[in-house]
This record gives structure tokens, sequence and C-alpha cells, in this order.
């Protein structure tokens, strides 16, 4: 990317560790930083190591030494890695913008992740603005809410959420899935609610969503708040293209197959190759992986899988021989890559939020199986309200059939809904690119939240 030669404002940027977190954030800082504002975006340690910033205005700095305490397998798990995440940055977040303020460009506003409500507290202590950013679809913050209500014992007389074709509420097999733990008590699941202990307490709420894709869920928000969307948050190549020499995510947790993905779909005609990934933190259950790989061997279409290396156990015995000459099975790979190639018919995702948004901005069609969180309702209105997609019927011990996958990919590919299905596909990826070029409403969003920067 071009160099600044002046900075208009200085902005920290706080990111929660883990791709799906990091990623969203450093596309938010390249996009501010094309924009003019100087960046320092802080993590942890073991992210900071590997990730390319694309800019000369955006600088790195390690907040936590994740790598000497062991990362999610140290003391205490997944819990005790975000206790010391929190004692570590909040400790080094401090004097690094306390010494900043010294400098050429003195810190403005602290934007942090919104699974991390903690370093609001920061931002008041040191007077300076603050911006919570949510990584999740408005419909699953909105969804999440009453269990939020629930375990804090709060009380709150709003009238019921509806989605945008007024169905009735989701029923408990959309609800978000609490995860390994004790029920309520999980700390996935407390990790998830964590955004609404000081919900609109921040100068600025920003949402990686745009407007038209959620606009009754917007409408319902401000019953609680003000939000501002500002996505979808992928690479400008994607998208609009003004950005420029913003072509990839510049993060990986894996090492990513790309020469070999992409040589194997250049080699397949258009629309000849379906997709499966699960994304870099869900796994999908040893009886699910044995389903989809049934499946897959009866579609009349190739496919390439994602099978993490901590997931290749859980593969039928010989099935990569067996099925060599019809896909290919890669442990990583370049995912917007694979998602804009012309072979790729459809994709059967977990529907985390950035998996959802790249496919909506990319316009590919969705096999939704969700496995925990957040993907619940977003698998719903990718397939009830936003009409993207399909999700397969789950037994009662959660998993998709292998005919009901077959049955899915199908409704797709071969049948007459797949009509409306493919316009509904295109329609959206229209309009995510209308919201982030220029006068769209992300883009008018961003500017606004640059506006309120400047004037603080």
């Amino acid at each position: 990317m071009e160099k600044q030669k002046a900075h208009i404002a200085h902005v920290v940027v706080l990111s929660s560790p883990g791709q799906s977190h990091i990623n969203p954030m450093i596309q938010l800082s390249r996009r501010l930083a094309w924009k003019g504002l100087k960046i320092t975006l802080g993590t942890n340690l073991s992210a900071t190591k590997t990730i390319q910033t694309g800019s000369d205005s955006i600088s790195l700095v390690s907040l936590y030494d994740d790598i000497t305490h062991g990362g999610f397998q140290g003391q205490g798990g997944f819990k005790g890695f975000f206790e010391r995440f929190e004692a570590s940055t909040t400790s080094v977040l401090v004097e690094l913008i306390k010494n900043l303020q010294n400098s050429e460009y003195p810190v403005k506003c602290l934007v942090y992740d919104a699974n991390l409500p903690w370093a609001l507290e920061i931002a008041k202590q040191l007077g300076i603005a603050s911006a919570a950013f949510a990584h999740l679809t408005l419909a699953a913050m909105l969804t999440y809410y009453p269990l939020h209500l629930e375990l804090s014992g709060e009380q709150a007389h709003l009238p019921p959420f509806l989605n945008p074709h007024d169905l009735p509420q989701l029923g408990i097999p959309d609800l978000p899935s609490l995860g390994s733990g004790s029920g309520l008590q999980s700390p996935i699941l407390k990790l998830m609610l964590n955004p609404f202990k000081n919900f609109g307490k921040a100068d600025w709420i920003l949402y990686f969503t745009f407007d038209k894709l959620e606009e009754e869920a917007m409408k319902w928000m401000k019953n609680i708040c003000s939000v501002s969307t500002i996505g979808p948050t992928l690479p400008s190549d994607y998208l609009d293209k003004r950005v420029k020499d913003d072509i990839d995510y510049g993060f990986n947790l894996y090492k990513t197959n790309t020469d070999t993905c992409l040589n194997w779909l250049n080699t397949k005609e258009s629309r000849s190759v379906v997709y499966v990934s699960f994304g870099s933190s869900a796994s999908a259950k040893a009886e699910q992986m044995t389903e989809m790989a049934e499946a897959l061997k009866k579609i009349s279409k190739y496919f390439l899988w994602v099978v993490k290396e901590t997931e290749l156990s859980n593969l039928p015995l010989n099935f990569v021989e067996e099925t060599s000459e019809k896909g290919l099975v890669v442990t990583w790979c370049p995912q917007l890559q694979v998602l804009a190639h012309h072979a790729v018919v459809c994709f059967i995702t977990h529907c985390g939020a950035n998996s959802l948004f790249e496919a909506i901005s990319l316009g590919v069609p969705m096999v939704g199986v969700p496995q925990f969180s957040d993907q619940m309702p977003n698998a719903y209105f990718m397939e009830k309200v936003w009409g993207l997609g399909v999700r397969p019927k789950l037994d009662e011990k959660g998993v998709a059939s292998t005919e009901e996958i077959v049955r899915s990919i199908g409704e797709i590919i071969h049948v007459e809904g797949g009509k409306e299905i493919m316009k509904n596909v295109l329609q959206w990826k229209k309009l995510a690119k209308e919201a982030v070029d220029e006068g769209g409403s992300s883009d008018k969003h961003l500017n606004e939240f640059i506006d309120g920067i400047l004037s603080t």
C-alpha cells in the first residue's frame, strides 16, 4: 500500500486472539489507514510475529506473550488464557498509550474487540474515545440477548425480535449452541456474551455487517443502542478495489496449500466443485466427518475439502486414496481465492461470520452445517431470511446425514429452487459491494466515525 506522509489522527486497535477476530481487525485497520489514520494494532505475540499489515501506516505491538505461557493449552485452558491476556494487555496497553500521548501523533481513540469489554475502562481511564468492534451478525447478537438477560438477571421490556419476513422467534434448535463446558456456565458462551457487559457505553459500536442485509435487526437494535455498520470487512480487491494492494487478510493460523488448491481448481470446469470447510476454530464431529465423506463420494461434482490436521484421524480409512480422482483434501487453503474461483459451485460451511460474509461478498451459495455458537442463528438466517442456501436437517445427535447433505447440494445445483437461490446470491453480492464502495452505507458510516474521532 502507498506510504502515508501525514496522518489525520492516531487510533489504537485491540484485537482478541484468533484468526476469525484478527483478520477483520486487520481489514478495518487497513481501511482506516487508507483514509489517512495512523494505526497501532495490538494482539497476542504469536499473531504479531506473522501478521502482514500491508501498510506503512499500521504498526504492530505485542500485548501478551502467549508463546511463553503455552497459548490455549497453557494453565487454565481457554478461561486461563483470556484471564492472562486481559491482565497483560491492560498493563501493557495503558503504558503504551500513555507513552504515545507525547509523540507526534497522540492517540485519539481505542478501537477494541467487543469480546474484550474491559478495554472500555482503559479508554475511559486515559480520557480517549472508544469504539467496540463486533464480529457477529446483528441477528446472532440479538439471538444471544435473551441469554444475557437470563444470566445477568436483568429486566428488559422490549418487543420480540422478528426477522425481516416476520417469522416466529428462533426455536431452541436455532439458538446458539452452548459449546463445550457446563451449560450456561460454558466459558465459550460467557465469551460470546461479553459484549453485553457494557453494551452501548462505548462512543461507537461498529459492526462488520452492512445495512441492507440486516435492516430489521438494526431497527430492533435501536431499542438497546445505536450501531454503525462498516462491513463486509474483506480485502478491498474482492469488493470495491479502492484500497491499493489490499489482496488478502495478511494472517493465517495454518500453513496454506495455495498452489495445490488453485492449480487443482484450474483444471476443473466452471461450477463443477463443491468446497467444504468448517473454519479455523470449529471442528466437525467424527460422525459428521463420516457422513460428509459418504456424501462427497455420492454427488456428481468434484470436491475440495479442508480437513485440519487435528481432524484427519476422523476421516474414513483410505478415503483420500479412494477419492483422489474426484476430490482434493487439504489441511488449509486460501479461502477467498477458492470462493472467488469460477470452478466452485457451492460452499458447505459451518456458517461462522467471516465465512458467511465471504460467501455473500463473492456470490457463492451455501449449505449450512453449523457446529456451535453464533453459527446456529447465522445458518438459520442464511437459509430462511436471506435465501442464500440450504440447511440440512440434523438428527438427534446434531449430525447431518449423508442423504441430507446430498439433498441440500442438489437443491442448489439441480432443482428449480436453485435458480431462486442464485438470484438472491447475486443480489446480495451486489449490495455488499455497494455498501463499502464510495458513498455506500458502510463507507459513509466509516467516514462518520473518522469525523467523530477528529472532533474529540
